[in-house]
């Protein structure tokens, strides 16, 4: 309403006639008014007479309106355009620019890369003469410029490396921003021209290692889901996890233990201290699974700090059970246990009292409940298959009559029954397997990595440090190289990366987690501008620490490697200079020489020089 406003008051002259004074009676005549279209593309504001109330400055506005004799008519946005064009001065097109300026050795250097070009020397040449032929080329101040499609565009020379400065100007500058590919061309394409200009923009951004750090992966996740193998009978796999916090009941427990047969999907809801230690978790187990199923031989879990401690380990290898941790963040290879948490908070919500103080007592109550449902995975009930074939009874399976062909326990006939039963479940269990794998690598592809390669690591798999945002933190770590895949087999979903011992997270991370490295070759892009990330104090934060020497009595020296440049750029410093820009680094690594001693390569060994027979001659 304001443009209105100003409009009107603007042009007055035009769309109201002026007073006709008459001393007739000593009044003043109004001989009319001139009546005009208002067109506008805000539609609400042609009913601006319908409101209840107004402000005084628009009560103000509305009484000057009314002065004016015209009618409202909304016409849309798009159709609108000679509005638009009125709107936009075009004194104030040209403000927006860039910051890239071609000095006099720019200048040279397109001059120099002209008469060196096979494709322009003869043009440049002609077009420098005194007399040029008519051409859609034409030279100012030594550039060669093509006209095409009502402007000037500058052709480019075959040289690399002023190739590689207009990309890195239109690219990666400060005043660029690091946008993608068709922005990029899109910029280049209306003020240069050069044969191959998409295809050294694809691989400038594609091979820009800023790009890769910062931003997301817009692509499926590597990986595709692989199944658990089935067991051969219940009892023989199992997988376990700790969920909680709940409210502490009178004996400390506020979390639940929770153990699943991988084959019979009986589970054990076992009430627990959610931050029990190892051993008290052990003796759970012990308790509360091998003494009525006996001891498994694999035992699935996620790597938690208590099923990865040395106690574990020692108790698992005493045991001769093999474990088989997921990898970090990464729930779906543990999904069944995940699940019946799920189940087992749901139950819980419908069973407990307001105060949630009453939950511990009914776990007896939802684990019968679920081990007594058939479960959809091997078509019938876990209590069934897991207990050789004997139903689990509730109360009102009392009022149904006996079964009178009920075999007795261990004879033939129920032995075969049960093994008919066992192998129609195992069937249920691979076809059930095949729709999930189906279903999960729609999105999946399959994984490129290889040992040995060099990949980028997500963010979120490390902890955040203080005073810093997640969201302004780059999305990927590394490159660092891959040692192996964590399982038996060269492509498995699961790899052992090389990560700087510092660190503190576990090596093994899931292909979802990963992205491949893309090395640039130093000769296609000659004079590339430098890729490492901008210091704060100067220097570039440490990496890691390769090894270390010393020579005599001199200061021992550090060969290091700098976080996010390229890992063939190691550096010789001091310790002291070490232990000041990266403390924890420079005592993570004394403690490890220290435990497996000292490894400093030899000093160089010097020429003896044999003394002269003068020399051996004593003195009178």
């Amino acid at each position: 309403m304001l443009a209105f406003v100003m409009a009107l008051k603007r042009w007055r002259h035009f769309l109201r006639r002026h007073f006709l004074r008459r001393h007739f009676l000593r009044r003043h005549f109004l001989l009319g008014r001139r009546r005009f279209t208002w067109v506008t593309d805000n539609n609400p504001l042609t009913y601006y007479k319908t409101q209840d109330t107004v402000s005084s400055t628009i009560g103000r506005w509305m009484y000057f309106i009314d002065q004016f004799d015209f009618t409202p008519k909304h016409l849309p946005g798009l159709s609108n355009r000679a509005a638009d064009a009125l709107s936009r001065r075009p004194d104030l097109c040209a403000m927006t620019h860039h910051a890239f300026a071609f000095d006099e050795e720019l200048q040279r250097h397109f001059i120099r890369g002209y008469e060196s070009d096979p494709d322009f020397a003869t043009l440049y040449a002609q077009l420098s003469s005194d007399h040029p032929p008519a051409s859609r080329y034409r030279i100012a101040n030594g550039h060669l410029l093509l006209h095409s499609r009502g402007k000037d565009l500058l052709r480019v020379p075959r040289d690399r490396r002023l190739r590689t400065r207009l990309l890195g100007e239109y690219y990666d500058s400060r005043l660029a921003g690091h946008f993608e590919v068709n922005r990029t061309i899109a910029r280049l394409r209306q003020r240069f021209r050069w044969p191959d200009l998409i295809t050294d923009v694809t691989r400038y951004c594609d091979s820009c290692e800023v790009c890769r750090r910062s931003k997301p992966r817009n692509r499926n996740p590597y990986g595709e889901l692989r199944p658990m193998p089935i067991p051969r009978e219940p009892s023989l796999s199992i997988a376990m996890d700790v969920t909680g916090p709940f409210p502490c009941d009178r004996l400390g427990h506020d979390g639940i233990l929770t153990v699943v047969d991988c084959l019979s999907k009986y589970t054990r809801f076992l009430p627990c201290k959610y931050y029990s230690t190892a051993p008290e978790l052990a003796r759970l187990l012990h308790t509360g699974w091998i003494c009525g199923h006996g001891v498994p031989e694999d035992i699935i879990s996620d790597r938690d700090t208590r099923s990865m401690s040395a106690f574990w380990t020692a108790l698992m290898q005493e045991s001769d059970t093999k474990m088989k941790p997921s990898s970090a963040r990464h729930p779906q290879t543990d999904g069944q246990t995940e699940r019946a948490h799920q189940t087992a908070q749901i139950m819980l919500r419908t069973l407990i009292r307001p105060d949630q103080k009453d939950w511990v007592d009914r776990l007896p109550d939802i684990e019968f409940a679920y081990d007594t449902s058939v479960h959809p995975t091997i078509s019938v009930t876990s209590f069934e298959l897991h207990h050789g074939g004997r139903k689990g009874r509730i109360f009102v399976d009392l009022l149904l009559p006996r079964p009178a062909d009920i075999d007795a326990a261990c004879s033939p006939a129920s032995v075969r029954k049960y093994r008919e039963l066992l192998a129609q479940a195992c069937s249920n269990m691979q076809k059930a397997q095949v729709r999930m794998q189906q279903q999960a690598n729609r999105r999946g592809v399959p994984c490129p990595i290889r040992a040995g390669d060099l990949v980028w690591v997500s963010a979120e798999e490390f902890a955040l440090e203080q005073d810093v945002s997640r969201k302004l933190l780059p999305k990927w770590f590394g490159p660092w190289p891959v040692t192996s895949a964590a399982g038996d087999e060269p492509d498995d979903p699961s790899f052992v990366i090389n990560i700087p011992a510092h660190l503190t997270v576990h090596p093994v991370f899931h292909a979802s987690k990963l992205a491949t490295y893309t090395p640039a070759k130093s000769d296609d892009f000659p004079g590339r501008r430098s890729q490492d990330p901008p210091s704060m104090d100067g220097h570039q934060e440490v990496d890691r620490v390769i090894t270390d020497r010393k020579y005599g009595n001199k200061p021992c020296q550090y060969k290091i490697t700098f976080r996010a440049c390229d890992p063939d750029d190691t550096r010789w410093i001091s310790g002291t200079n070490l232990k000041a820009s990266a403390p924890l680094i420079y005592a993570h690594y004394e403690r490890q020489r220290l435990a497996q001693g000292p490894s400093r390569p030899a000093p160089p060994t010097q020429t003896v020089v044999p003394p002269s027979d003068r020399q051996l001659r004593p003195r009178r």
